[in-house]
């Protein structure tokens, strides 16, 4: 198995393009979420891989090893957390292992599980994005002299949004199962606060609270799925 891509090995970072050169597998299941990294990775000169489940990213680590990998913390089947866990392990292990969440309160139990460090939602400051990578990097993998700091933030196309919405509408109309609940709160909580769309992050909320509240059944469920469906009526407000 490569250790990265055979025709990257060769690409030097640079002070513009600091993480030219690295190969990063982002295990994410929000479009809008992967469309913001595949962004700061143009800009960083890093080449990306999307895996949109646990099993997609094993198929992916099957194959090659990248030298990043982001997990975020939920996944459709399982906790990003295992798989953190499972490559903190491995041998040899990946250079660096980041994990992401809407919810910073997840941040401790990402660390405990092995990552070697966290990134909140919404991932969209370049500066933060390319420190967050190089600060786990051995020396020989870094920029050599000073790098350039650059404060962009990036905006990812309101269209991958439309798609998260659209696979939380299909999610919702085949089934409302406690389970499926657990998944689409974490979803959107993620996605809405990466699109700083404040209602639906509201929205969330409410149905978190009435769900712990043990209100069944809860009224901010449809509330939640008429905000959905409203925002994919009116995508060009997006």
């Amino acid at each position: 198995m490569d250790k990265i891509d055979d025709f990257m090995v060769t690409r030097s970072p640079t002070a513009t393009r600091p993480l030219l050169g690295l190969t990063v597998l982002v295990v994410e299941d929000s479009r809008f979420a992967c469309e913001a990294v595949r962004m700061l990775c143009l800009r960083s000169g890093a080449r990306i891989r999307r895996a949109d489940s646990l099993a997609s990213a094993r198929k992916h680590l099957s194959v090659y090893r990248p030298t990043v990998v982001i997990v975020d913390v939920g996944l459709p089947d399982g906790s990003g957390l295992a798989l953190i866990r499972a490559l903190s392990q491995g041998l040899p292990r990946i250079d660096v292992i980041l994990g992401t969440s809407g919810d910073p309160t997840v941040e401790d139990r990402v660390i405990e599980a092995g990552a070697d460090g966290f990134i909140g939602k919404p991932i969209a400051s370049l500066a933060a994005f390319q420190a967050a990578v190089l600060m786990h990097l051995p020396a020989d993998r870094q920029p050599r002299g000073p790098r350039l700091v650059n404060q962009d933030e990036i905006e990812p196309d309101m269209l991958a949004y439309r798609d998260d919405l659209t696979h939380v509408a299909d999610v919702l109309q085949q089934d409302e199962s406690p389970q499926t609940l657990d998944y689409v709160t974490q979803f959107l909580s993620g996605v809405a606060t990466s699109a700083k769309d404040k209602d639906m992050e509201e929205a969330v909320r409410r149905l978190i609270a009435e769900r712990k509240a043990g209100r069944t059944p809860p009224s901010g469920l449809a509330d939640l799925t008429r905000m959905v469906n409203s925002r994919l009526s009116a995508v060009s407000g997006f």
